[in-house]
């Protein structure tokens, strides 16, 4: 069975195919905060994550008539901005260490107990972790992309992004044990 997407938007995509500025200046209006923040969870930098973000939209007005609605507008948004994102990144950059053929722990090792988490020392956390390690939590566990296309993303092999991954959250949690949020 095929999975049938409704956009809700699809007025104010048609309308950007014909060149409405209004309906472009709509549709930033919607997404602009939410693809920011995807920006800013790739690129840990608040200039570049604006800078993303503008180029990102710039990208998806001009490229508008490709759009084939096979889903919603902010989902093909959300492609483009995360593949900026890690065009900048790779722009200073940053290294995948590949790990094929190291031993990862087994996942039950690394328990954090998201109850007593606070956001904002997560966030704090996480902009101190590595580019790389941040990336690819990022992508999985906020962005939803499993290991697989973390690994067609980054163009790392998939045992990287698992590896990535586990030693991103062995890190992390190592910062909020550090910070007392995590004993």
């Amino acid at each position: 069975m095929e999975t049938a997407y409704i956009d809700k938007h699809v007025l104010l995509v048609n309308q950007c195919r014909q060149g409405s500025a209004k309906a472009q200046f709509e549709l930033y209006k919607l997404y602009a905060t939410a693809m920011y923040n995807v920006a800013l969870r790739v690129v840990n930098d608040v200039a570049e994550a604006e800078d993303v973000l503008q180029e990102a939209f710039l990208d998806a007005f001009t490229r508008i008539v490709d759009f084939r609605q096979e889903t919603t507008f902010g989902l093909w948004l959300k492609q483009i901005v995360i593949n900026r994102s890690i065009n900048n990144l790779r722009k200073r950059k940053v290294e995948f260490i590949s790990l094929d053929g190291v031993e990862i722990a087994d996942e039950a090792e690394i328990s954090v107990n998201e109850n007593q988490l606070k956001i904002a020392s997560i966030k704090q956390a996480m902009a101190q972790l590595p580019d790389g390690y941040r990336v690819v939590l990022s992508l999985y566990l906020f962005e939803g992309y499993d290991h697989e296309e973390i690994a067609h993303i980054l163009k790392i092999s998939e045992n990287t992004s698992r590896s990535q991954y586990m030693r991103a959250k062995r890190k992390l949690n190592a910062l909020l044990t550090e910070k007392g949020i995590v004993r």
